[in-house]
C-alpha cells in the first residue's frame, strides 16, 4: 500500500499509479453531487443537452452538508454510500469524470468502466466527517440550486483523506479484503 498527495484535476499519469488499497490525500477542487444530482446530469446527457459543470478530469464526492455555521465554507459533510450512484456513475466516466469519493463497495459496472475510462473510485470512511470537514477550504453551490442540500456544489479541498477503492487496473479492495478474510478461514 502506498501513501499519494494528488492534485485534481487527475489525469492518466495520476489515475494510473493507483492502486487499491492506497491511501490518497487529494488536494484542488471537487465536484460534490449526490443522487438527484447526478439523476439530472445522466438525464441531460441522454437528451444530448451539455451539463452545466464541465467534469472532464474531476472527482465527484457523494457527500451531503449539514446548516453551514457562521464562520465556516460548508456545514459538516458526511460521504454517502457509493453503489446508490453506480447506475450513473458509469455514464459520467465516460463523459470524462476521473473519479468518485463515496463509501462501502461499488459493483461489478464500475469495476469495469473505472479500467475502461482510466477512472478510480475512492472511500472515505464513515464517521470522520469532522476531519472531511476540516479540509474543505471553501464552498459554492455552481447548478441545481432549487435541489437546495443536494445541489451541485463546488469545494476546494485541502489533503482530504481517502483509500482507493478501485483502481484503472480493474481491482477492488473490498473484494480483496473480504477474499483475503475467507482464505484465511478456509485455511484455519
Amino acid at each position: 500500500m502506498a501513501v499519494h498527495h494528488l492534485q485534481t484535476p487527475l489525469d492518466d499519469e495520476a489515475v494510473l499509479r493507483l492502486n487499491a488499497g492506497d491511501e490518497v490525500y487529494l488536494s484542488g477542487v471537487i465536484i460534490m453531487a449526490r443522487d438527484a444530482a447526478h439523476k439530472r446530469f445522466v438525464d441531460t446527457l441522454a437528451a444530448g443537452q451539455a451539463l452545466p459543470v464541465d467534469l472532464r478530469g474531476h472527482v465527484l464526492f457523494y457527500g451531503g452538508p449539514g446548516p453551514t455555521k457562521p464562520g465556516h465554507a460548508i456545514g459538516v459533510v458526511a460521504p454517502t454510500s457509493a453503489y446508490r450512484m453506480d447506475p450513473y456513475a458509469t455514464v459520467l466516466f465516460d463523459h470524462g469524470a476521473r473519479g468518485a469519493i463515496g463509501k462501502g463497495p461499488r459493483g461489478v459496472a464500475i469495476r469495469a468502466s473505472c479500467e475502461k475510462n482510466r477512472a478510480v473510485c475512492f472511500s472515505a470512511i464513515g464517521g470522520i466527517s469532522a476531519t472531511l470537514f476540516a479540509c474543505i477550504r471553501s464552498a459554492e453551490v455552481i447548478a441545481y440550486e432549487d435541489l437546495k442540500t443536494e445541489a451541485v456544489q463546488r469545494l476546494v479541498i485541502e489533503d482530504f483523506p481517502l483509500l482507493v477503492t478501485n483502481d484503472a487496473h480493474g481491482r477492488d479492495m473490498y473484494a480483496e479484503e473480504v477474499e483475503k478474510y475467507r482464505a484465511r478461514l478456509r485455511e484455519a
